[in-house]
């Protein structure tokens, strides 16, 4: 079976309709099912990416998102340093903001950013919570993290109707030089995606979910092995 979607051309704003095979099941449950592919792995960065970019979701009130968009830069009030997180999931970013309607998170922006930068993060990232086996012990951790420019996290992806899922995606925290770089180096382009949400939203809202599925950017497994992932993984 082909699934149908829109993916956002970097820079412009404009949908491109492309086509992939994807194997679907239903979610059983006393609501009206939802679709998800069969056989994802449990823990794997899925986005939008190109041979040299990939895509993430911010979420920013309009007097920082609009500028943005506008200039395909961050402005004067977004302050470089501080800690932000990035999403390559586009529906963990519409959990996360509530389809763009949560205050503070008006407007929703796809961020291309260069896959050197990227891979860059996630070598010097450390996981935000401490695993044992993984770290030698729980005061290590808590050295690495401190020191670390980025720290990551798996969290439950999303359905349409944002219920967790089985499988997780990865959300990339950024701070002191790491956030510098996004800023200053990595971002390719700056593109709207707030009424591709809304549209999205709404479709679920009146119960069209197939529609509602062939609108989401069409995500893939993205190519990281194992050394970048080796120390992010549980």
């Amino acid at each position: 079976m082909a699934r149908t979607g829109d993916r956002l051309l970097p820079g412009s704003g404009v949908r491109r309709r492309i086509e992939r095979p994807v194997e679907i099941r239903w979610s059983p449950g006393p609501t009206r099912p939802t679709l998800y592919a069969m056989e994802e792995p449990h823990r794997e960065i899925r986005a939008l990416h190109t041979a040299s970019t990939i895509t993430v979701y911010q979420a920013y009130r309009p007097e920082i998102g609009l500028p943005a968009i506008r200039d395909g830069r961050f402005p004067a009030a977004w302050k470089p340093g501080r800690m932000t997180w990035i999403k390559p999931s586009f529906m963990w970013m519409m959990y996360r903001s509530g389809w763009g309607t949560k205050e503070g998170q008006e407007t929703v922006l796809a961020v291309e950013i260069t896959r050197d930068g990227f891979d860059w993060a996630l070598r010097h990232a450390c996981l935000s919570s401490y695993v044992r086996g993984l770290h030698p012990d729980r005061g290590t951790w808590q050295r690495d993290l401190k020191r670390a420019p980025a720290r990551v996290q798996w969290d439950p992806e999303r359905d349409l109707h944002l219920r967790p899922l089985p499988y997780r995606s990865l959300q990339l925290g950024l701070s002191g030089e790491a956030s510098s770089r996004y800023a200053d180096e990595w971002i390719v382009s700056i593109g709207d995606v707030t009424p591709l949400a809304h549209e999205i939203h709404g479709l679920v809202k009146d119960g069209r979910p197939d529609a509602a599925t062939r609108l989401l950017p069409q995500e893939q497994g993205y190519p990281a092995g194992a050394e970048l992932l080796a120390h992010l993984s549980p």
